[in-house]
């Protein structure tokens, strides 16, 4: 019996609000605004699929790490890695009769809170590699048997 904490579960933004409050996660985000007020970022991931009419925003309270926390981690439009706890979950809107389609300039915005336990910056990145490759990720640890092809592309993301 390991009295370790439990890993941190490698997912998407756009999942998190799948996501139970209490859940160790890992995710990448870009950074939308910083207060210093409450210390909480504001994370989007403005790549998500245009076809999507929800979008996901995180509010990560960073206070846990404000003593490592850099400019380069709070500027507008970082890309940034969160490992934290999963400590709110806004219920998803019901679709309405304006989200068939008719209003095409409104977005759903589901918010979720996270508890930053640590916070780095992600550098280059490509974006859309990365999401392939946590997806395939993901699939794997859904099936029984999977290989690290998805592991390694993954960490191979940066700098390309």
């Amino acid at each position: 019996m390991s009295n370790a904490p439990p890993p941190s579960q490698l997912c998407l933004l756009s999942d998190l609000p799948l996501r139970e409050v209490g859940d160790k996660v890992r995710f990448l985000g870009c950074v939308t605004s910083y207060s210093t007020d409450s210390a909480t970022l504001a994370l989007e991931h403005q790549h998500q699929q245009p076809q999507d009419s929800l979008a996901v925003r995180a509010l990560v309270d960073v206070r846990l790490v404000l003593g490592r926390l850099g400019s380069d981690q709070t500027r507008i439009g970082e890309w940034v890695n969160v490992i934290g706890y999963i400590t709110a979950v806004a219920p998803l809107p019901l679709p309405t009769a304006a989200s068939n389609g008719s209003d095409r300039g409104h977005v759903n915005i589901s918010t979720v809170r996270a508890q930053a336990l640590l916070v780095w910056s992600a550098g280059p990145l490509d974006v859309q590699r990365y999401n392939s490759s946590v997806a395939v990720l993901e699939s794997e640890q859904s099936s029984p048997s999977g290989d690290d092809v998805a592991s390694d592309a993954l960490l191979h993301t940066a700098g390309r």
